[in-house]
């Protein structure tokens, strides 16, 4: 069972207990707990099998929660969400998947309404019977229908970071079966897309049959859907599905490169092979002589691409967008790589909605070996997780300075702020606050449906302020959940570079944003990404590698993302503004 399917069966048990108005403090407590699951990298269905790490050393994981994931791991049942299921019905849980309508108002429907599924949903919005309870309106119905399609959508894709913890299992269930040479996966997880809809498992082995008689054996199994001499397909519980294909040695390579994809870079390359007189299919690289065919490479990836006169293309890359251009002239991209990031700037603690103090945070951070961390604990306007006035901000802040007295450069702590860009515009805190920061990001929370004009209004403002050093999540967007808001980005842009400021790309699995297209699109423009995780908690800290793997698509290197410099180089970054940039310089703050 995976990190990400126990954190799923907490989410949902907060949200049947939230449906059935139990105690919201209890609700909470599981909420916190799926967060803080959600971004460990060690898996817990190891660790409940080893006593030198008990599940009650996690952050905020007492003797009560320990014992339901042990028995979520060793069962794959977790007893109370079950009997929560069997009191309501499935179809209305279908509903708590819409964007924005939570347990309480799901409930409110149910009670009110009589609604059940998701079409009488959509029937009693379109007869504008919605609007008409206490606490909806007609933007809440509106929402509403919106976010109907996507409901109806959402789980046919998992996060990357889910299909990573599923794949790891994969490999751990196949590591003690002898006869397996080669074992990886391909297809769009291989690729690093930010959603994976099903896994390609690619295998070479002597024992074909054996390899699958142990998939079918894999605990998460729900169906064998199909299961031929060399493939097998299987559908997991939760509807996912995997395909394996046992493979020949000498074809492994020309397999692993066909099934990666993507489809658009596979056409390019097969017509490149044609004009040379070759044919590159899942078996190798074949030279054509009439109705002969030779074969000429295949059991490496490096062959394939050496058999067409062009480098080996990183899988993230190959998405038939720039990489043959670089390909051709040997400058592919050197792709950023995770130990490249010296800080993280954007995290919170429990002085808001973290799970964790300031001084557990920063201990984290020194044991990922960070040199500097930015501390971003929620402005005032972020209400419900007890966002920060400037008196609370204020009093952090010298707690920061007196703990990096303590610390005696171990690392670096700056003084930040997520600050919230009001929805009538400016910053929710006064810029003679903001002007002790070291480091403030500008973030949108509320008013995501405003207009176009508004909200690109909003973070442009934001920008102008020359106390606002990044833009954080800049879409708005929640993968499976929320779409973007409608932003001009080609004006936010514009505008980063004129004013000398940084975009965030935010690591955390679900929100990607910006994602690989944008931070492209960036850094054409010559603005400077920061990857942030967006930590709730120590082990959150550990998402930074899915923004490093988003980065990588985008064809980042170390030069294009200014968390990747040393300490005083960031510092330096900081101080300088572009020639173009109308705001004052940052260096004195």
């Amino acid at each position: 069972m995976t990190n990400a399917q126990i954190a799923d069966g907490f989410d949902q048990l907060a949200d049947l207990l939230e449906f059935q108005g139990a105690n919201p403090f209890r609700c909470r407590a599981y909420r916190a707990a799926a967060r803080t699951i959600r971004g460990l990298h060690e898996p817990l269905a190891a660790m409940v099998d080893d006593p030198d790490k008990p599940l009650t050393d996690i952050e905020g994981i007492g003797d009560d929660l320990a014992a339901k994931i042990r028995v979520f791991v060793e069962t794959g049942v977790l007893p109370l969400l079950e009997e929560l299921k069997s009191q309501i019905p499935a179809s209305v849980l279908k509903l708590l998947g819409i964007p924005g309508l939570g347990p309480k108002k799901v409930a409110a429907l149910h009670r009110e309404l009589k609604i059940n599924t998701l079409a009488e949903l959509r029937a009693a919005c379109q007869a504008h019977r919605v609007r008409e309870l206490k606490g909806f309106g007609a933007k809440t119905e509106d929402m509403i229908l919106q976010g109907i399609d996507l409901a109806e959508t959402a789980g046919k894709r998992l996060y990357w970071s889910d299909a990573d913890g599923l794949a790891q299992l994969l490999r751990r269930h196949f590591e003690s079966l002898p006869g397996i040479e080669r074992l990886e996966l391909a297809g769009s997880y291989r690729r690093g897309k930010d959603t994976v809809g099903d896994l390609d498992l690619l295998v070479v082995s002597t024992s074909p049959d054996a390899v699958m008689d142990r998939f079918a054996e894999f605990p998460d199994t729900a169906a064998v859907i199909a299961r031929g001499d060399t493939k097998m397909s299987i559908r997991t519980h939760h509807g996912f599905q995997i395909d394996l294909r046992v493979v020949p040695k000498e074809s492994f390579g020309a397999a692993l490169q066909y099934f990666t994809g993507s489809k658009e870079h596979n056409v390019i390359l097969r017509g490149r092979a044609k004009q040379l007189g070759l044919k590159i299919n899942e078996y190798g690289v074949f030279r054509i002589a009439g109705d002969h065919e030779e074969y000429v490479a295949g059991a490496d990836e490096d062959e394939v691409y050496r058999a067409v006169g062009l480098p080996l293309v990183p899988p993230e890359l190959r998405e038939g967008r720039r990489e043959y251009e670089w390909a051709d002239v040997g400058v592919l991209p050197d792709l950023l790589q995770l130990d490249d990031l010296q800080g993280d700037l954007h995290m919170h603690t429990s002085a808001t909605d973290g799970s964790a103090t300031l001084r557990e945070m920063v201990d984290a951070a020194i044991a990922r070996g960070h040199k500097y961390i930015a501390i971003t604990d929620h402005s005032q306007r972020v209400s419900m997780a007890r966002g920060l006035d400037a008196t609370r901000l204020l009093r952090q802040w010298a707690e920061i300075d007196a703990l990096n007295q303590q610390l005696e450069g171990a690392i670096v702590v700056l003084k930040g702020i997520e600050c919230d860009i009001l929805e009538k515009g400016g910053m929710d805190l006064p810029d003679d606050v903001l002007a002790q920061a070291d480091w403030v990001l500008g973030s949108v929370h509320y008013g995501q449906r405003q207009p176009r004009a508004q909200i690109t209004e909003r973070i442009l403002g934001a920008l102008e302020n020359p106390h606002v050093d990044a833009i954080a999540h800049p879409t708005g967007r929640l993968l499976n959940r929320r779409e973007p808001y409608d932003v001009d980005l080609d004006a936010v842009f514009r505008a980063a570079r004129q004013q000398g400021k940084l975009l965030e790309l935010n690591a955390h699995p679900a929100r990607l944003d910006l994602d690989d297209v944008a931070c492209a699109t960036a850094k054409s423009h010559g603005i400077r990404i920061v990857i942030n995780t967006d930590a709730h908690s120590p082990e959150g800290l550990d998402m930074m590698r899915f923004g490093v793997l988003q980065a990588r698509r985008a064809g980042l290197t170390r030069d294009d993302v200014a968390n990747a410099r040393g300490w005083e180089q960031f510092q330096a970054l900081l101080a300088q503004r572009s020639p173009e940039a109308s705001g004052p310089a940052s260096a004195g703050r």
